[in-house]
């Protein structure tokens, strides 16, 4: 058994302490939120609740799932986010395996210009009018092509694919397969820590983004749900609510508001624990400098 000093142990402890802090920090407001989401309109406004509901109800979570607007925005997020993260990860693939071989001319150019506009954005009107010439303004389109490869991901991809063995590949061309057939039948089966990791990446993104819908969405009906989230949290639009006189005697504007966040944020959290293992195996590697 190795003997630490007491420096090492109260390194350790303070890393304890830290970690603990700062989990405290973000666990408690998440919990606070599902207990408002749980409680009477009386509780939450007497300020009596805390990290646990009070007066237990489900009638914030009734009222919000018998809202078809929510309803609507939900399926357009789930259609944003899974159409969208499919077309990066093909997009990105497809463009960080060519720049992460050597025998590929031209790379070294192509990379400073995607370096160039992971440093420098464009403007908003400058996109706002490209999308327009695209005919994608008030379509869910315009929520997924403009973003279509993340240059952050696309190194980190790069370099997963640069530490991948050559004597496979230059194998793989002996035997006489073509790249397509590289790509799909020893890359990617090889990538999938790195793939899950930049789905994962991208997938929050697309969720959690509303401002691309405030500047290129008009019709309601193609509101995703993180917008909806934004009409009822700061505007108070409750949206078409039909609901019952039992539940309307226990409805809490607040309420709603905190069952509305928990809906919008339980389906990324049900699908980290699934790609957890692929993520940190992803983010080891493409922390690897090549």
């Amino acid at each position: 058994m190795i003997k630490r000093s007491t420096g090492e142990i109260v390194f350790e402890m303070f890393n304890y302490i830290f970690l603990a802090v700062v989990s405290a920090a973000m666990i408690f407001p998440i919990l606070h939120v599902a207990a408002q989401s749980l409680s009477s309109d009386l509780a939450i406004s007497r300020g009596d609740v805390g990290l646990w509901p009070v007066e237990f109800t489900l009638s914030n979570y009734a009222i919000v799932l018998n809202d078809t607007s929510v309803w609507r925005s939900f399926m357009i997020s789930v259609f944003v986010t899974v159409v969208g993260t499919g077309i990066n990860l093909i997009a990105t693939a497809s463009l960080a395996y060519p720049l992460s071989r050597n025998e590929y001319r031209g790379r070294k150019i192509i990379l400073m210009l995607v370096l160039i506009t992971f440093i420098f954005s464009a403007p908003l009107i400058p996109n706002y009018l490209l999308i327009k010439s695209l005919n994608m303004l008030d379509t869910v389109w315009a929520l997924i092509i403009p973003g279509a490869i993340s240059a952050y991901n696309l190194f980190i991809m790069r370099s997963f694919f640069m530490n991948l063995p050559n004597e496979i590949i230059d194998s793989a061309r002996i035997d006489g397969c073509g790249e397509l057939r590289i790509i799909s039948s020893i890359v990617l089966p090889l990538s999938k820590p790195v793939m899950a990791t930049m789905g994962l990446f991208y997938a929050v993104a697309h969720w959690n983004s509303y401002s691309s819908a405030l500047y290129y969405i008009n019709s309601r009906k193609l509101f995703p749900l993180q917008v909806r989230l934004r009409e009822i949290v700061i505007t108070d639009q409750m949206g078409e609510m039909d609901t019952t006189f039992e539940n309307l005697a226990n409805m809490s504007p607040e309420g709603i508001k905190m069952a509305t966040i928990v809906i919008a944020t339980l389906p990324i959290i049900l699908v980290y624990p699934f790609l957890q293992k692929y993520f940190i195996k992803g983010m080891l590697i493409g922390s690897i400098k090549s």
